[in-house]
């Protein structure tokens, strides 16, 4: 069974920890509709820091995810390598910020592994597909050989 960390988020960045390891993506259960398979795993560490009166996360997040291509529906690699930083505030402090300030609410039990997921959901593509000229089902092929007004010509005739 995988434990799941939690962290107080303050007492974590206040004292500059880290916290690292590998996760299953199996584990990952809201990913698991967006994926082919459930393969694999994925490396993560969270670091925590202050500046000033700021505290922060940084998560890095590295591995590889089966998506299901949304053109020709076939699984291919998706690499996985994330950074994100996260200020730490107050819930109400988190209506006040900047849009550009990525933040989420200081809690003494933050479930890292939810938090991990959500980068991870915020960083798979809307339309996952594969590069257009290595797609089995490429612009080209989907192209009709008649012109469908041709058709409907020959019949007004």
């Amino acid at each position: 069974m995988f434990a799941r960390p939690f962290i107080d988020s303050v007492d974590f960045a206040n004292n500059g920890r880290e916290l690292c390891g590998e996760i299953p993506i199996v584990a990952l259960s809201r990913l698991s509709d967006l994926l082919a398979n459930s393969d694999g795993t994925l490396s993560y560490r969270v670091t925590g820091s202050r500046e000033g009166d700021a505290h922060k996360l940084e998560i890095e997040l590295e591995g590889l995810c089966h998506l299901r291509c949304q053109r020709c529906l076939d699984a291919f690699n998706y690499p996985i390598e994330i950074i994100s930083h996260l200020l730490l505030l107050p819930a109400d402090k988190l209506d006040e910020i900047d849009d550009d300030v990525d933040a989420i609410e200081a809690t003494t039990q933050l479930d890292v592994m939810a938090l991990i997921e959500d980068e991870v959901l915020l960083g798979l593509p809307f339309a996952p597909r594969h590069p257009e000229e290595s797609c089995s089902a490429s612009l080209k092929d989907l192209q009709q050989s008649a012109n469908p007004f041709a058709v409907l010509a020959a019949l007004k005739k």
